[in-house]
């Protein structure tokens, strides 16, 4: 199951989470285009002309990081 579905929040709530905490502008319009808009990691990799690993490291550096404060804003 998906971090977004799980996590109880709209879409205008996880743009904001990721633009409060995402803090490389290239790094937020990928978490955006793959969490919200479900772009395989492959036509990202298009997308942004970065490698099929690039994507996926950029995307597990910052999931801890959104996880950790989609948990802060339910206290």
């Amino acid at each position: 199951m998906k971090i977004t579905e799980t996590s109880g929040l709209n879409r205008a709530e996880w743009v904001e989470l990721i633009d409060n905490w995402i803090f490389n502008e290239k790094h937020r319009a990928i978490l955006k285009r793959r969490l919200l808009d479900e772009v395989k990691i492959e036509k990202l990799s298009e997308e942004f002309n970065l490698s099929v690993d690039s994507i996926k490291k950029i995307i597990r550096k910052h999931i801890p990081t959104l996880k950790r404060h989609i948990e802060n804003k339910d206290t």
